[in-house]
């Protein structure tokens, strides 16, 4: 008999809390997808101050592409105007609930990485005191589970600056694939040019891990 592929037994563990709708052809999460440790739900202006703790952090937003946040009231900014997308989702630890990062697929029309409505970009952090618990690729896992089995996704593309190197990391232990690197990359919170790196996951790649 056949054993069941790792894949096949995290999907069998995972769990999608909550509604979907139908809106531009692919269906949404309502709201909470759920790990072992961590639930991904969408943000509050109430996590305003929990974001700031983590989002202040210079260590954090640059090497990610944003500036530290200055206030609190930046921070419930950023929920209501930038964490506002379809797929964007606040990581939670379970014991809890408070913020402790975020993550996001970007639907065609959010990112330059694709033009195609089966197709999105992701993107992630976490805040400084939750790094090496492995709690970022469970996040990045969970989500790509979402996108290939929820949202009708047939590609996720994600990137890195040079020198993020947790960032890659995350991305190679996830089982994303090198694309290309670019030079001079605009970098426009940052008021800089960059060095990127994308790796690409196809749901048929997905489906072979």
């Amino acid at each position: 008999m056949r054993l069941l592929s790792r894949r096949l037994l995290q999907r069998q563990a995972m769990s999608t809390k909550g509604s979907h709708k139908k809106g531009d052809g692919m269906i949404h999460s309502e709201r909470e997808l759920e790990t072992e440790r961590l639930v991904l739900r969408r943000w509050s202006e109430a996590d305003a101050e929990d974001l700031y703790k983590y989002a202040k952090d210079p260590d954090v937003g640059p090497i990610a592409g944003w500036p530290a946040h200055q206030s609190i009231e930046e921070s419930r900014d950023v929920i209501k105007n930038v964490f506002s997308g379809k797929e964007a989702y606040a990581i939670c630890l379970k014991e809890d609930g408070k913020a402790i990062g975020a993550i996001e697929l970007k639907l065609n029309g959010h990112t330059d990485m694709t033009d195609r409505d089966d197709e999105c970009e992701m993107g992630y952090w976490i805040g400084k005191p939750f790094w090496g618990q492995g709690l970022m690729p469970e996040a990045v896992n969970e989500l790509l589970r979402h996108a290939f089995e929820d949202c009708g996704m047939q590609k996720v593309w994600i990137g890195y600056y040079e020198g993020n190197t947790k960032s890659k990391r995350v991305q190679e232990k996830c089982g994303f694939k090198y694309q290309w690197r670019s030079e001079n990359v605009d970098v426009p919170l940052m008021h800089e040019k960059r060095t990127g790196h994308v790796s690409l996951m196809t749901k048929e790649d997905w489906e072979a891990i």
